[in-house]
């Protein structure tokens, strides 16, 4: 059997790993051994903090929601129980953006929440 010689492989595989730790610091770009795990690291953490995103993002509408309401008189459990009741089927996101950017248009949903909850 003829002898394989790996060369061209293993640095193809450095190569990918390497471009991918770029802008890493010290060795952390430059050691094969080192960029590697951080590679790897920093692929877990961009995989876990996708899902994170999504949970901060809507804890950022609750919170945005919570001080537009709070400028009617309710509160944000309230509101969204108001919003049941008045069969409104917005989610948090355009919710947010209205009490955000369009207050006036907020100020109507609010007042048909206040007349579902009455």
């Amino acid at each position: 059997m003829a002898r394989v010689k790996r060369g061209v492989t293993s640095h193809a595989k450095h190569k990918v790993v390497l471009s991918r730790a770029k802008g890493y610091r010290g060795r952390n770009s430059k050691n094969i051994r080192q960029a590697r795990e951080r590679v790897e690291h920093g692929l877990q953490y961009a995989y876990r903090d996708r899902r994170k995103k999504k949970s901060s993002f809507r804890s950022l509408w609750i919170q945005r929601i919570n001080a537009g309401v709070r400028e009617y008189g309710l509160t944000y459990s309230r509101f969204v129980n108001g919003l049941e009741k008045a069969g409104i089927e917005m989610d948090r996101k355009v919710l947010a953006g209205l009490a955000a950017s369009e207050p006036k248009a907020f100020a109507i949903v609010v007042q048909k929440v206040k007349a579902a909850l009455a």
